[in-house]
């Protein structure tokens, strides 16, 4: 009997199915109308009923600005409402004019990742190709990237977004089907989007496109297990002194604890504009490198897809 328990433990792990995804954003199926109290409280039963249902896609939320603004704090706390960026209000015109001679900066720049996948090199028949692998978030839903604001700027007739403020990170973990997990700083910092070619207005044909940095995941003042860092701790692991005299080489890049600061590339669609509100909104496709660790890893290529929403005003 003693010797069957390790085999009836091992068979019960196997058994052992993982948790549901916790990253259960709001669907786009929600079409309401705010304009009681009651209807509020129904809203936000809504989206945590939404919420709870463990849905596995992720897609951008279904209330625009003016919805979000009628709720409260305590009927958007526990929804998943926060982890969304707005859709834009319909009506208002296509098209948004941008007059020659006057400053624009654009506000409430938000990204929502809906599609996370990380780009591996799969060896094939006809040679090594590259794949998105799609993963699972295991991060809390704290990884949308929200007012963030800039200079919407023309120069040579091609219009361009400078990013300059808001919050443009968001440390995110996700997880490949295999198990390993892959550490990166989403964000946008330092944005230069421009437009391919001339534009003065901003509508559904409205393309940008540029790059951006990466900082490190990490930083300064974080210790790896064996009390490393960059700016503090050991400057080699404590359980090996006798490699003080030598020999490290193989170990130089876990010793040697670097700020490494990538750099990412990211294509915004307009599909959607509302002139009378400023408001205009769509997709986007972004590509970044994963943690390095500080410098003793080879970083991964993250790819998101999902939606973004901005607004523009006279700077």
């Amino acid at each position: 009997m003693p010797l069957l328990l390790p085999l009836l433990a091992s068979q019960a792990y196997v058994n052992v199915k993982p948790l549901a995804s916790r990253v259960a954003p709001m669907q786009h199926t929600c079409q309401m109308q705010m304009s009681s109290d009651d209807t509020k409280l129904q809203a936000a039963g809504l989206a945590a009923a939404v919420v709870l249902a463990g849905a596995q896609s992720a897609y951008a939320g279904p209330f625009t600005r003016s919805d979000i603004a009628s709720l409260t704090y305590e009927q958007i706390k526990g929804t998943g409402l926060a982890n969304t960026c707005p859709k834009v209000e319909q009506g208002g015109g296509s098209s948004i004019t941008l007059s020659s001679g006057k400053s624009y900066k654009i506000d409430e720049f938000c990204l929502e990742p809906t599609s996370f996948s990380v780009l591996e090199e799969k060896l094939t028949k006809a040679g090594i190709v590259t794949e998105a692998v799609p993963t699972k978030v295991t991060t809390r839903q704290t990884y949308v990237l929200t007012g963030i604001e800039g200079d919407l700027a023309t120069k040579d007739g091609k219009l361009s977004f400078i990013e300059k403020d808001g919050i443009d990170y968001a440390p995110t973990t996700v997880q490949l089907p295999g198990g390993e997990r892959v550490p990166f700083l989403f964000t946008v910092k330092s944005l230069v989007a421009s437009s391919p070619g001339a534009a003065s207005s901003i509508d559904t044909n409205l393309k940008l496109a540029g790059k951006f940095q990466v900082p490190s995941y990490r930083t300064g003042l974080f210790l790896d297990p064996k009390g490393r860092g960059t700016v503090t701790g050991y400057d080699q692991a404590v359980a090996l002194p006798a490699l003080q005299a030598g020999g490290d080489e193989s170990l130089f890049a876990e010793n040697n604890k670097k700020f490494d600061v990538g750099e990412g590339s990211i294509e915004l669609k307009v599909t959607s504009v509302n002139a009378e509100l400023g408001e205009f909104g769509g997709v986007f496709v972004h590509k970044q490198p994963s943690d390095t660790d500080l410098g003793s890893k080879t970083p991964k290529e993250v790819l998101l897809k999902g939606e973004w929403f901005a607004t523009v005003v006279d700077a």
